[in-house]
């Protein structure tokens, strides 16, 4: 057996029994084909198992193996029906190679596991990993010891069950029987195998069998862990949304897709690079002189030092039109270059993740010289501002939100309020789109600090901004196009002490 998978990892027997009081086998196993595989035969007559990147060949298996992988392809197998198949066509010498390729192909991921009392399904268990080391180590549950739901555990539909899973885990675990997804509330405060086997009606044996799947899946803990992962660190420190969001967008703990896939491609048309908006009458902003201009700035070392956020402007003098089109054309210019797979993309000032450049400016206009307060939209591409609303109460909240993140003693003169166009990098990127914007919103801060302090402006980032205002005043669809930075702008007060870090 050879291909981008080694051998190793826990030991899972591909016969486990666990037997009751009467001498019956009441929990049992079954296999199949983890359903995000293929199965494929090369004319040579080996096999290949294929899921994303990674790859399996079985070199000539035999026609009992072969036999076998056909079916967990197709449908569960169950022990008692590998060793009738194996011996039907082989005899029963066979069936422990046989055996011994189910092991392997457990102990790396490929298959599923059902666990089931007599024919009543129980429990779907589901890596999410491939290849070796993929499996969490086997976590029986201590008798007397008391299980809890886990904080960083999730129950989501799917495959028309119940499926749990946690991000310290690299197995889920679907709910076959819809009475497991009450074992689960009743575990919020608490319970032991005895409420397990009075909820599920199932020996005892086989209640600590589910309790030992749902504890190695870290779908339950221990009381003392559940309070690690409230008060003890590192746990305590990540919410679970943000560590869902870290693993899903990296490769390593899963072997979901990752990167550009184009999986939107055969479904949805690409939107164009240029952001259409059928706003009122554009402000056409006028062009600054980039040669001018670089020979006034000061040196790029120099910038990078003086860099600061600043947090008071110049009440006296507000940021005049031409000055914010300048800061606006430095930061976001916007030229199509081309295709890219089927997609329009562009270049800007700052990189961006394959040229898509999803990210939208709305400056929300308090105070400048020659521009009526509203929201306005920068058109990158034409170079103009946009109206999308005039001042307004959700204006006020927008405003008043962003004066207090940014700790400012007055009301910013502009904020600046980056959107994404999510559909627009979705399109081509699969687990990574949302953790790539967050990325790119962090470039174009940079981009947006730099071009500020050259000018002398006074520049300001913030941690968060009140997005449901914005929606509101915008009108967008926070699931189109939402916000996801904001940056604080205006004219520098001439004697400027207030800058910091």
């Amino acid at each position: 057996m050879v291909g981008d998978d080694h051998s190793g990892g826990p030991d899972r027997s591909a016969a486990v029994v666990v037997n009751g009081a009467g001498g019956g086998p009441p929990v049992q196993e079954s296999y199949r084909l983890r359903r995000d595989a293929e199965l494929r035969l090369g004319e040579d007559g080996s096999l290949l198992l294929r899921q994303t990147r990674f790859r399996l060949t079985l070199e000539r298996p035999g026609m009992g193996r072969r036999a076998l992988l056909l079916r967990l392809a197709a449908d569960w197998v169950g022990d008692v029906e590998v060793g009738r198949l194996i011996s039907g066509l082989e005899g029963e010498s066979r069936v422990l190679p046989a055996q011994l390729l189910l092991r392997r192909l457990l102990a790396h991921s490929w298959l599923e596991r059902r666990v089931q009392v007599d024919d009543r399904a129980l429990l779907d268990l589901v890596p999410t990993g491939l290849g070796r080391g993929s499996l969490p180590e086997s976590r029986p549950h201590t008798p007397g010891v008391r299980y809890r739901l886990s904080r960083f555990a999730t129950l989501q539909h799917d495959r028309g069950m119940l499926v749990a899973a946690s991000s310290l885990s690299t197995l889920t675990v679907g709910c076959a029987d819809a009475a497991v997804g009450a074992v689960l509330a009743a575990a919020v405060p608490g319970l032991g195998p005895d409420t397990v086997a009075r909820m599920l009606g199932v020996p005892p044996e086989a209640a600590g069998r589910v309790l030992d799947e749902l504890a190695t899946a870290r779908i339950l803990v221990t009381d003392a862990e559940y309070e690690a992962e409230h008060d003890d660190a590192p746990l305590a420190y990540w919410s679970p949304e943000e560590l869902r969001l870290h693993h899903r967008s990296r490769a390593g703990r899963h072997a979901l897709p990752v990167g550009g896939t184009y999986r939107m491609r055969e479904r949805f048309a690409p939107q164009p690079l240029r952001r259409p908006y059928g706003g009122g009458r554009a402000v056409e902003l006028p062009l600054p002189d980039l040669a001018t201009i670089a020979k006034a700035d000061p040196a790029f070392s120099q910038v990078v030092a003086d860099r600061r956020s600043v947090r008071e402007h110049d009440d006296t003098a507000p940021l005049p039109l031409e000055r914010l089109a300048e800061f606006l054309y430095r930061s976001q210019h916007t030229t199509v270059v081309g295709e890219a797979g089927g997609q329009e993309v562009g270049h800007r000032p700052y990189p961006g993740g394959g040229g898509v450049y999803e990210l939208e400016i709305y400056p929300l206009v308090a105070r400048c010289a020659g521009l009526d307060p509203g929201l306005y939209h920068y058109d990158g591409v034409g170079h103009r501002l946009e109206p999308v609303a005039g001042w307004g109460a959700a204006a006020d909240r927008l405003l008043a939100y962003a004066r207090a993140a940014g700790a400012m003693p007055r009301p910013p003169q502009t904020v600046l309020v980056v959107t994404a166009r999510v559909q627009r990098l979705m399109w081509k990127y699969e687990g990574m789109s949302y953790a790539m914007i967050l990325k790119d919103a962090g470039v174009l801060t940079q981009q947006m600090y730099l071009v500020a302090t050259a000018m002398g402006l006074a520049p300001c980032a913030l941690g968060a901004g009140d997005s449901q205002a914005f929606a509101e005043l915008s009108g967008l669809d926070p699931l189109v196009e939402p916000s996801v930075a904001d940056f604080l702008l205006g004219s520098r007060r001439p004697a400027d002490t207030g800058a910091r870090p």
